[in-house]
């Protein structure tokens, strides 16, 4: 395929690739910091994660057989569920509905662990197979990533934005959400925006602002 290796290795694929490998990390270790700096986490990194995905290109994939899947359903409810217990009832919220209904149909609910855990398995089996080194591969990853993105995790990533958004602007929190975890995380989000700011400098970018 010609410019797979322009393709694949691209400034902008890069960067996406770092911070879907960050989101995933911090899914992974979600149970180790408390529930209301994750979601301050969150407010800041979901948008990062948006921004990168719409710069990925839209290709052709190369295989006709799809690529393969390495997050199992173990895995996903082992997300779903850390997530779940760290944010108690803030999990639960409003959403419109994906599709175009009648007009008299009001929000449906949402979840957040579930947004989080649906990103995480797109994630985390875009990074795996990225991480192959084969180009073809590469490929294919990218144009399944970007398609779902366009059908699928965008939209729950936008919903989710807007939970958090609501619960972090609110006066009244709930008082179920777990607080066990580090006391004080912004050091490690700080930590990973500086990590992703040299790298995207060395790329000759611009600034990631915080």
């Amino acid at each position: 395929m010609e410019n797979t290796h322009e393709s694949v290795y691209s400034r902008h694929v890069v960067e996406f690739v770092a911070v879907a490998n960050e989101f995933c990390k911090y899914a992974e270790h979600a149970g180790e910091i408390r529930g209301a700096e994750l979601l301050t986490i969150f407010q800041r990194f979901l948008p990062l994660l948006y921004l990168k995905a719409t710069f990925l290109p839209k290709l052709e994939p190369v295989f006709e057989d799809g690529n393969e899947k390495f997050v199992t359903e173990f895995d996903w409810y082992r997300i779903h569920d850390s997530f779940l217990k760290k944010l108690g009832s803030t999990d639960d919220y409003l959403k419109l509905p994906d599709e175009v209904q009648e007009k008299n149909e009001g929000p449906v609910p949402g979840s957040l662990s579930e947004d989080f855990a649906d990103i995480y398995q797109d994630m985390k089996n875009f990074t795996l197979l990225y991480q192959t080194g084969t180009e073809e591969v590469m490929n294919d990853a990218i144009w399944e990533c970007r398609m779902n993105f366009d059908d699928f995790w965008g939209k729950k990533l936008l919903n989710a934005m807007r939970a958090v958004h609501v619960y972090l602007s609110s006066e009244e929190k709930p008082d179920d959400m777990d607080i066990s975890g580090d006391q004080d995380d912004t050091g490690r989000e700080n930590r990973i925006i500086t990590e992703l700011q040299k790298e995207y400098h060395k790329k000759g970018g611009g600034n990631i602002s915080q």
